[in-house]
């Protein structure tokens, strides 16, 4: 297995660091979307749809969502406000499960719940793409989530042992989660420190990447209830030794719309 998941990781590291830093315009929306396609196609089984062709049908509809929201610019608001509306919606979720299952809304519900996660992703990646320091902001969100992902992992195994979500994800812990939190603020003090931000500059930055940090871990266990519910481990066996392109970004797919919805509120942007 591990000799699987290192050769696995060979072959797709070049290809996404190509991907996000290297490709520009319409060719890094394409890449985006060729991602966020995949991702669809395995969530709708996650929602009930294992069949092959309910899959693939569900994967057209998103593709053709992702057209939609790049041949029509002014929709880009919307599309993160919607997907930061999902995001606290999820929290509640999640905290209920199995009995917050109950508002999900049937097969129809997980579905468009799959339109939530996946479009705004894509349409935050590629507004920072546009925007100034635009593969900084990218690595930026990415570096927040994996620090809080390595720092939960250590701190989870050293100290874990209050539950954060037992029915969804025994293996967390809060323990974990404030060691995560902590290394990533840890992180963002250390730039702030180094681009001399003001003090104002300095709160605004820990708080916005707490917040960042926070949905990435709803995310992450987002995926994990919708996968719990459908009896499944991985989303798929799409990538040898990782599992599936939604086990790759989950926590991703919170964090870019909530970090794109700061920064534009911040003014870094405009849509």
């Amino acid at each position: 297995m591990l000799k699987q998941r290192i050769i696995t990781a060979l072959i797709l590291l070049p290809i996404a660091l190509a991907g996000f830093f290297w490709l520009q315009g319409d060719a890094f929306a394409l890449f985006i979307g060729a991602v966020v396609v995949l991702g669809a196609w395995e969530w709708a089984r996650l929602a009930g749809l294992p069949a092959q062709p309910g899959r693939i049908a569900y994967a057209a509809v998103v593709a053709l969502g992702l057209w939609g929201l790049h041949a029509t610019p002014a929709l880009a608001p919307w599309a993160l406000l919607a997907g930061v509306a999902w995001w606290l919606v999820a929290i509640a979720l999640v905290l209920g499960y199995p009995d917050s299952s109950r508002y999900w809304g049937g097969l129809p519900g997980k579905l468009l719940i799959g339109l939530l996660i996946l479009l705004p992703a894509w349409q935050g990646l590629v507004l920072l793409k546009q925007w100034p320091l635009a593969n900084g902001l990218i690595l930026t969100v990415m570096v927040l989530v994996w620090a809080a992902d390595i720092g939960a992992y250590f701190c989870g195994r050293a100290f874990g042992k209050r539950k954060l979500a037992p029915a969804v994800s025994p293996g967390k812990s809060w323990e974990g989660l404030l060691g995560g939190l902590l290394v990533s603020l840890l992180l963002t003090a250390a730039v702030g420190l180094y681009r001399g931000w003001t003090p104002g500059e300095f709160l605004l930055g820990l708080m916005g990447a707490a917040a960042v940090v926070l949905i990435s871990v709803v995310g992450d266990l987002t995926e994990s209830m919708f996968k719990r519910r459908a009896g499944v481990k991985d989303s798929s066996n799409l990538l040898p030794g990782h599992g599936g392109v939604l086990d790759r970004i989950d926590s991703l797919t919170a964090a870019i719309p909530v970090y794109a919805t700061l920064l534009w509120s911040a003014g870094w942007g405009t849509l």
